[in-house]
């Protein structure tokens, strides 16, 4: 494991790479961009399962952390989609200097599903597949129709402040979700998609995923029953199904 930092203008993020057991210098190998959530960070059990998985079936596993996020520069409450995009972009620019990288593959969970989908579209000439993990797209829509965190508020006249118990984030967070339509990014991605998500998700409504396959080109999903959000109860379902995705897509044995 490699722990280092990616700049992007002057914001320092903090990433981990992993390489797959056996590899060796000079080897070829796909290498998997994974994303935690928001308020999330990259040692959450969700996301270690899956660079782990990853890792097993051959992958490099690049791991960053968003602007405001674990241990990247940035305040929580400043955070907004654009930075996390910009901040995502540098990450795929920095991968394709990987010199051992064969393909390049995007993931992240929950918000960072949603990145995912951004990103997709935004470097679809890049990326070999995603796997958006109980992707937020709901978040746009409630910028533009008045409600986060459960927080209602007008969305024509956007407070300095969205509070809901002990997170606050700015303003501007909303302002900038309310520009964001996933489907334009949807429709600029041709290559093959996995989306996963438990039907009892607390946090996105599933209709949301649901959708999304429809919309892609070349989609899978896959519904966890009776699993939340974080995939707290079938773990393994989760990861197995990303397993097989992996090697569907990249040629390799299971």
């Amino acid at each position: 494991m490699r722990e280092f930092f990616i700049e992007n203008d002057g914001i320092r993020l903090h990433a981990k790479l992993d390489m797959p057991k056996g590899w060796q210098d000079g080897k070829k190998c796909p290498l998997l961009i994974l994303i935690h959530g928001f308020t999330g960070h990259m040692e959450e059990r969700h996301i270690v399962a899956a660079a782990e998985t990853a890792n097993d079936v051959g992958f490099a596993v690049l791991r960053a952390e968003m602007y405001g996020h674990g241990k990247s520069d940035g305040k929580f409450e400043e955070h907004t989609l654009y930075k996390w995009v910009t901040d995502a972009l540098a990450v795929v620019d920095y991968a394709k200097t990987l010199d051992f990288v064969s393909s390049l593959y995007f993931s992240g969970h929950s918000q960072g599903g949603l990145l995912a989908m951004l990103i997709g579209g935004m470097r679809a000439d890049d990326l070999k597949a995603l796997i958006p993990l109980s992707p937020a797209w709901m978040i746009p829509d409630g910028a533009r129709q008045g409600c986060l965190l459960g927080m209602p508020f007008d969305p024509r006249h956007i407070p300095d402040q969205i509070v809901a118990g002990d997170l606050r984030l700015n303003g501007n967070y909303v302002r900038v979700a309310q520009t964001i339509h996933v489907e334009d990014e949807i429709e600029r991605y041709p290559g093959p998609v996995l989306i996963v998500q438990g039907d009892a998700d607390e946090a996105v409504p599933l209709s949301y995923a649901k959708r999304a396959a429809e919309l892609y080109a070349d989609a899978k999903l896959v519904i966890v029953p009776g699993d939340t959000h974080c995939f707290d109860r079938h773990l393994e379902c989760m990861t197995e199904a990303v397993r097989e995705f992996l090697c569907t897509v990249e040629g390799i044995p299971e």
